[in-house]
């Protein structure tokens, strides 16, 4: 019996003891846990501080480069007087290649999303130049202006503006930072 006092003692002091370490541990744990999310929204913070202007800025230059395709804003910036169809079709076609490669690392900052359709823009403009060099009469005989008006009357009757869909998803990319 006295075993048996002794074994019930000890369990009397071992089991709170036991409980209270437990406790212990399990809200030691949720402390961890909480100092680590803490430090990783800190983390995160000071990441968006330095990425956050940096993803501004790539929309802006995306949305230029997006303004500079555009082919109202093109055929007004490439002169086409004096060239012939050929040579303004490859100028045009030269240009849009040109703005597209200085600003391919602006799709780092980008949601890929965006950056596609950015792309599929890219792709209708210079479609869409193509297909009027294509249709003229006889191509290598036209002069450039005549390729302009094709493409600018084919933009009033038929076609949105290829741009306008790349330019709406950046500018919703934008907004969703906010």
């Amino acid at each position: 019996m006295d075993s048996t006092a002794y074994i019930f003692d000890l369990l009397k002091i071992i089991l709170p003891a036991l409980i209270v370490a437990g406790a212990i541990y399990y809200l030691f744990q949720q402390f961890l846990e909480r100092e680590q999310q803490r430090r990783l929204i800190e983390m995160r913070l000071e990441a968006s501080k330095t990425t956050l202007p940096l993803r501004l800025q790539a929309l802006e230059r995306v949305t230029l480069l997006l303004e500079r395709i555009s082919p109202n804003n093109l055929l007004v910036r490439v002169n086409s007087a004096g060239l012939p169809a050929a040579d303004y079709h490859r100028l045009l076609l030269q240009e849009i290649r040109a703005e597209v490669e200085h600003n391919l690392s602006q799709q780092l900052y980008m949601q890929p999303e965006t950056w596609a359709a950015v792309k599929q823009a890219q792709e209708t403009v210079v479609n869409l130049i193509s297909t009027q060099f294509r249709s003229l009469p006889n191509p290598q005989e036209a002069r450039g202006p005549e390729l302009a008006r094709r493409v600018l009357e084919r933009l009033m009757t038929d076609e949105p503006d290829p741009t306008a869909a790349a330019l709406q998803a950046v500018k919703r990319e934008a907004v969703a930072m906010f």
